[in-house]
């Protein structure tokens, strides 16, 4: 089986949905992960099977999901059915989800530098596999914010270009994740 890390070393971009129709179309991208945006008790299972079938990771937003709890409870469900990773903001719900063994992306967003400095101090309290930093257009806190932290950064929100993609891998992110169904190569 294909590492989360495997996957973002052969393709750095993200299919980031929040529609069905955004995922069916992510599952036949050429891109290895998905970032469900708006997952539902109701279809997060069938969803999983999708895109296992297709040869992808599945993470799932927990702080938007609709139906699942945002507790130990909640992530052991969405374990049981086979999610590979869950996203949220919280420390209390990364912790969590890494003492499950789920794969963990911890979400921030960049609006000053005092949030950029709690970024880096909630990434080492929290333990998150990866973080995700928002907007993804910011070349510079990702650079600045890298020299802080030892775990891969995901660049995500408003990213719309390829040179947008490149400007923020070069900056040192490890992936970007976009809504652009176009760049999901």
């Amino acid at each position: 089986m294909v590492s989360i890390m495997e996957c973002i070393r052969e393709n750095s971009v993200i299919a980031a949905v929040r529609s069905m129709e955004d995922f069916i179309k992510a599952t036949q991208s050429g891109g290895s992960i998905i970032f469900d945006l708006s997952p539902d008790i109701s279809d997060v299972a069938k969803k999983t099977e999708l895109a296992h079938n297709a040869g992808k990771k599945l993470f799932i937003h927990l702080d938007l999901a609709s139906g699942i709890g945002k507790d130990k409870s909640g992530i052991l469900f969405v374990k049981s059915i086979g999610v590979d990773g869950i996203i949220s903001t919280r420390v209390n719900i990364i912790k969590s989800a890494r003492d499950a063994g789920l794969f963990t992306v911890q979400r921030f967003f960049a609006v000053d530098s005092q949030s950029v400095d709690t970024a880096a101090e909630s990434q080492k309290a929290s333990k998150a596999d990866m973080i995700e930093i928002m907007p993804g257009i910011v070349p510079k806190v990702i650079s600045g914010l890298k020299n802080s932290i030892s775990v891969p950064i995901i660049a995500g929100g408003l990213i719309e270009t390829e040179k947008e993609i490149s400007d923020a891998i070069d900056a040192g992110a490890a992936a970007v994740s976009t809504g652009k169904a176009k760049l999901w190569r």
